[in-house]
């Protein structure tokens, strides 16, 4: 590419210069002095360093941000899988629960393993034998229908929450996420399982979902067995 030229009646601007050096990539090597005599300010020391130190610098320092990043993808990696194994176990133990005890123990075992300060349920249009449980107790129609509305589970404040109720503590719950219990995707939801913080940032309108959608499918599958038989 031609160089912009250079109007001698006008000063040479910075702009002017990086456009020149920009078009005219051989200039170093037909002026290679230059890049030995060339000194700028190192943002480490301050002292004056050479024009290929300073590139050598800079170079390092991607060098030393991209390591950052494979080692936070390992992390997260690492994380993800400590997540993946908890759960798996979660859902061995629960399965293993006999079908009367599986609420209580579901709700405990979240609190524990997932560090979750708070988790409630309640379930509708259970067998017979299970009807006068405390998570079987009446729940409006206003929250069957926000229950049935989610495609994902809800994140975020819980301020106008009406399942932050059947919390122990209502009041200390800052922030919640609401999983609709279903056996499909296509189904309406037989439950809404509750899980609350007081840290108003646990749960988020701009987290990820992955992990309460697969807790939330576990849990459906093993509580399913509340349901009456569909035989």
């Amino acid at each position: 590419m031609t160089p912009t030229p250079i109007n001698p009646m006008n000063p040479i601007t910075e702009d002017d210069i990086a456009d020149f050096l920009a078009n005219t990539p051989d200039f170093f090597e037909r002026h290679a002095q230059l890049l030995a005599t060339v000194q700028l300010l190192s943002p480490d020391n301050h002292r004056s360093v050479s024009l290929q130190e300073r590139q050598a610098q800079m170079l390092r320092d991607k060098i030393r941000a991209l390591e950052m990043r494979i080692m936070d993808m390992i992390r997260h990696g690492n994380e993800n899988m400590i997540i993946t194994e908890k759960l798996q176990k979660w859902a061995c133990e629960l399965l293993q629960t006999p079908a009367a005890e599986r609420v209580p123990s579901a709700l405990k075992n979240i609190e524990l393993r997932f560090q979750v300060p708070q988790v409630g349920v309640r379930l509708w249009g259970v067998s017979e034998a299970f009807a006068h449980a405390d998570y079987s107790q009446a729940v409006s129609d206003e929250v069957k229908q926000a229950a049935a509305s989610f495609a994902t589970p809800f994140v975020g404040a819980s301020s106008g929450v009406d399942a932050v109720q059947w919390l122990q503590e209502p009041a200390q719950a800052a922030s919640v996420a609401l999983l609709p219990l279903r056996l499909r995707k296509d189904l309406a939801p037989f439950g809404l399982l509750v899980l609350a913080s007081p840290d108003a940032q646990r749960f988020h309108s701009g987290m990820g979902t992955d992990f309460l959608e697969h807790l939330a499918e576990l849990c459906s599958a093993a509580l399913s067995a509340l349901l009456p038989s569909q035989d």
